[in-house]
């Protein structure tokens, strides 16, 4: 009798083979300490590698993880990366950058959560921590609003506008107008340096000045300007530059 041919399997399914002999077993134990002794018990390497064993179960995950922190340099820059640059890598594929991209989604989700629970204004600290999360790497400038209440809690926080590597248009109408939509009494604005140098601009001035006029006559509060850089910002409150 003519044996029957195995069914084709979907196409995009990962076809390698299964992993080597010894393979589930590491996995296992690194399952183990990850939830007997937490995240630190872990390398930057095996936490990746972790991330992409579930979405790539026949893949050499621990290769691809240090090809990742080889390209990207830590962590924090691999789950940063645009999704263009991590599919560069050999074995990654939309399920690995997937993987990936859902691990910054989660982080931002939980810092965002942390800031909205208090006033803005008593709690800096974790403000700056959700900012860097959010826009210190980023390859091209963004300027983001953050609309407070009459409490200063956030109500909202928009992406205005994107540009370039070193320039962003704002229109201050605009952000005014969305304050007046949102029933917002004041505004923090935010922008990133994707240079690493938070220092701001002539051009970052005016606009800060452009603005604050905008809001001022529709008695909407500018509380103040941030800049973030690569694990630095600069406050313009703090620095008298409003």
């Amino acid at each position: 009798m003519a044996k029957v041919p195995a069914p084709s399997l979907l196409p995009g399914l990962d076809t390698a083979a299964p992993p080597a002999p010894g393979a589930e077993g590491h996995r296992g134990r690194m399952r183990a300490k990850l939830l007997a002794a937490g995240s630190e018990a872990l390398a930057d390497y095996e936490l990746l590698e972790m991330v992409l064993f579930l979405a790539l179960p026949r893949r050499d995950t621990k290769a691809i993880a240090k090809q990742m922190l080889a390209r990207f340099g830590s962590f924090a820059g691999v789950v940063a990366a645009p999704v263009t640059e991590l599919l560069r890598i050999e074995g990654v594929g939309d399920s690995g950058a997937a993987a990936v991209k859902t691990v910054h989604v989660a982080a931002l989700r939980l810092a965002r959560a942390e800031v909205m629970e208090r006033p803005v204004l008593s709690n800096w600290d974790r403000l700056m921590d959700y900012l860097n999360a959010a826009i210190a790497r980023e390859r091209i400038e963004q300027v983001r609003v953050l609309y407070l209440d009459t409490r200063n809690r956030l109500l909202a926080d928009e992406a205005q506008s994107r540009g370039t590597v070193n320039h962003t248009p704002v229109y201050p109408r605009e952000v005014v107008r969305r304050a007046l939509e949102l029933h917002a009494t004041a505004l923090i604005l935010v922008h990133n340096h994707p240079s690493g140098d938070p220092t701001p601009s002539a051009a970052d001035i005016a606009m800060t000045r452009e603005i604050c006029a905008a809001a001022k006559a529709l008695s909407v509060a500018v509380h103040d300007h941030v800049i973030v850089g690569n694990g630095r910002w600069l406050s313009f409150r703090r620095e008298g530059l409003m």
